[in-house]
């Protein structure tokens, strides 16, 4: 009977497996379209893109992103990694110096890079944080593992000066960086200057 079975199959019909092979692979390159598109879109300037402009922009039909992606919260947990993955970048590069106070200046510089390259998708989760668990939580995860960077940084005396590790870690937060850069107009060369300088003043 399975020799009869196989006998009646075309020549030219492809085997099960690779059609199922198949499938998987158009749905995985589907699902990097729209994850290119969304983060795409983002850096672009659109804030809050809609599954319909992620769709179009992707290629692919309004019902394959939202079979891929249960809802846009999905897609905003893969704009996440995005952050995550610049942060823990530059959280294991070691340190040129051994003094505090020039490590301090490196993470200026570090974060200055990391933030530009983050603030689109930072932007991006701020305006549904407030409506989104994950996003909330997403920004807790994001401050907490700045603050665990300066303190694997920092010396004894600095971790039990309570008002300057506040006032460094407040110094070396994104919120800081994009006041300067949106708020003040600053370029990216001027706020890094005066980042330097205030964290400089505060740690003499």
């Amino acid at each position: 009977m399975a020799r009869a079975a196989r006998a009646q199959q075309s020549p030219d019909e492809p085997p099960a497996q690779e059609e199922r092979d198949g499938r998987r692979l158009r749905s995985i390159d589907s699902r990097a379209r729209i994850v290119k598109a969304m983060l795409a879109l983002i850096e672009e300037g659109d804030m809050a893109p809609g599954a319909e402009a992620v769709a179009a922009r992707a290629e692919v039909g309004l019902r394959t992103v939202f079979r891929h992606f249960k809802d846009m919260e999905s897609l905003y947990r893969e704009m996440s990694d995005v952050m995550e993955a610049e942060i823990s970048a530059f959280s294991r590069t070691p340190f040129k110096s051994t003094d505090w106070r020039e490590k301090l200046q490196e993470l200026v510089e570090r974060r200055a890079f990391a933030f530009e390259r983050i603030t689109p998708f930072k932007r991006a989760s701020d305006i549904h944080r407030y409506k989104s668990a994950f996003l909330d939580a997403d920004n807790s995860r994001l401050v907490i593992a700045l603050r665990k960077i300066l303190q694997r940084e920092m010396p004894p005396e600095v971790l039990q000066d309570a008002p300057l590790l506040e006032a460094l870690d407040l110094l070396l937060s994104f919120e800081s960086w994009s006041r300067l850069r949106r708020e003040q107009g600053l370029s990216i060369k001027k706020a890094r200057e005066v980042l330097s300088l205030a964290v400089a003043k505060v740690a003499s």
